[in-house]
């Protein structure tokens, strides 16, 4: 029969060790680095496993104090509670994880991205369960196993082979950039593979071979992908599959870590920028007066096509070349990239589904797999829909609300449901206006007069520059009789204009007069 002990009969019971302590209550800490564990040493910043560095040792274990409860653990036998208490390093900040989290998803591509990462975790996960064992009895026959083990491999290639595609449009555009080296084209090369986007020694050779990497990752991925296509699994060379596959992902990796670990990640080496190092001109500037319109609306409604019939047609039937070019037109990219990139979008997952489905030889799950392509070029849509929102958000143009409240389901809605009616739309609003780093301007029309569109307008000099010799006075604007004047600084009018005519003085600025 257990009996309850009291404090004072604790005191009375012989110990060998007078100083030991009660039983009743005590704490452990354990100290970290900034406790002093580690005399002597620097202080350096903080991480969240510096705690995995505490070595305890013997002074340590002599030093251990008492301190408040963290942690209950309760006796029974004689209501009695010790206490444990450890200190972390950090404390993890959940609200912040949520907050970055839903940031991050509300990007389609990011969304995307994630429904792709659980696909291939679902086929990756089966296979390895299924190649070590663990599923042999809801497969207990070795031809089930190994019908459901190719099942895996033609889905898991499918995926890898989707996004392969996917990404080789802008490894083409930035192997074009690479051989024609502007100072535009090295500029916007460095932002997807320099540090912070500054120049470094010999970038451009650094830079091409982490492309060539990638392009080796993609034609790796084609080769696999022709192996699971052309030949059934009984024929298939294993030791070219599996060459081609760890190729495939050692390059992508090694890629990676060159990037950022390599010359082009120093921040170190990094130099001035090449355009202004070895500049062989300077620029001067001349001032052109244009309109800003400050509250852009789109031309016409959704559905008023009938105001440019051919914008329409073409639309409908040119609908990935209309919207490259418009998207170029407007800043937001190369013509080319965004043509092939939606046509891939639209067109690739019923391509490269339904080839698998084939191959799988399996009705049920190959009619999911054909119909699950079928919905994925639906959705390709989304791309421009996405595109719309930031051409909305850019240029400041009306937004709509009438599909769940929200702004952004309205463009995808508009653009899954109606998509020549809505590119028609972004076509003339494009035509309607003259645009220029993220503005409308109006549009000059082929007598110098201005095209009147909707919006208020704001009337700004906007430089123009012209190349002299460097040698010259850096300081200086040219007229139009050829006399040098000092610069001015650009004349900023507001103003409602209703009846204006333009006429050019003497020292070249353009000037508004009602």
């Amino acid at each position: 029969m257990v009996q309850n002990i009291t404090e004072d009969e604790i005191e009375d019971v012989p110990c060998s060790d007078p100083n030991s302590p009660i039983l009743t209550e005590y704490h452990i800490t354990v100290p970290t680095l900034h406790d002093g564990l580690m005399h002597g040493t620097t202080h350096h910043e903080r991480r969240l496993l510096d705690f995995l560095k505490a070595t305890p040792t013997v002074q340590w274990l002599k030093k251990i104090s008492l301190c408040s409860a963290l942690t209950n653990f309760e006796l029974p036998s004689a209501d009695v509670h010790r206490y444990l208490h450890v200190r972390f390093i950090r404390r993890i900040n959940w609200s912040s994880i949520f907050a970055v989290c839903k940031k991050w998803l509300k990007h389609p591509l990011n969304i995307a991205l994630l429904i792709w990462l659980l696909c291939v975790a679902a086929a990756g996960s089966m296979l390895i369960l299924l190649m070590l064992g663990l599923l042999n009895k809801a497969f207990p026959s070795k031809f089930l196993r190994n019908h459901w083990i190719e099942i895996d491999n033609q889905i898991l290639n499918a995926l890898f082979t989707l996004m392969s595609i996917y990404q080789h449009p802008y490894l083409i555009h930035h192997i074009v950039l690479l051989c024609r080296w502007r100072p535009e084209d090295a500029a916007e090369l460095r932002k997807f593979y320099c540090n912070n986007g500054v120049c470094h020694p010999n970038e451009r050779a650094h830079i091409s071979f982490v492309v060539a990497l990638l392009h080796i990752t993609c034609i790796c991925q084609y080769v696999d992908c022709g192996l699971y296509w052309g030949y059934p699994s009984i024929s298939r060379s294993e030791f070219a599959d599996n060459f081609f596959f760890i190729l495939g992902i050692a390059t992508p990796v090694f890629a990676g870590v060159y990037t950022v670990y390599g010359p082009l990640g120093r921040s170190s080496d990094a130099l001035p920028d090449e355009e202004t190092k070895e500049r062989d001109t300077v620029q001067v500037e001349l001032t052109e007066t244009r309109t800003v319109v400050s509250n852009p609306a789109w031309a016409g409604g959704v559905f008023d096509c009938s105001e440019d019939p051919t914008a329409c047609y073409l639309s409908f039937l040119c609908t990935f070349c209309v919207f490259g070019w418009n998207m170029e037109r407007l800043g937001f990219g190369n013509m080319y990239v965004h043509t092939v990139m939606f046509l891939l979008l639209c067109v690739t997952p019923f391509w490269v589904f339904n080839i698998t489905s084939l191959n799988i030889h399996d009705y049920v799950l190959g009619d999911v797999i054909g119909a699950a392509g079928i919905v994925l070029c639906f959705f390709g849509l989304l791309y421009g829909g996405f595109w719309r929102i930031q051409m909305r958000k850019t240029y400041g143009l009306p937004r709509s609300r009438w599909f769940c409240g929200s702004a952004s389901l309205t463009d995808y809605v508009q653009w899954l449901f109606c998509w020549p009616c809505v590119l028609a739309q972004e076509v003339r609003t494009g035509n309607l206006y003259d645009a220029k780093d993220g503005s409308f301007y109006e549009k000059l029309m082929d007598g110098g007069d201005v095209e009147s569109g909707a919006g208020s307008t704001v009337t700004t000099e906007l430089p123009v520059s012209v190349g002299v010799e460097e040698g010259n006075s850096t300081g200086v604007k040219l007229s139009v009789d050829g006399e040098m004047i000092p610069p001015t600084q650009p004349l900023i009018e507001f103003e409602e204009r209703e009846d204006t005519d333009a006429e050019i003085v003497t020292n070249g600025s353009i000037q508004l007069k009602s």
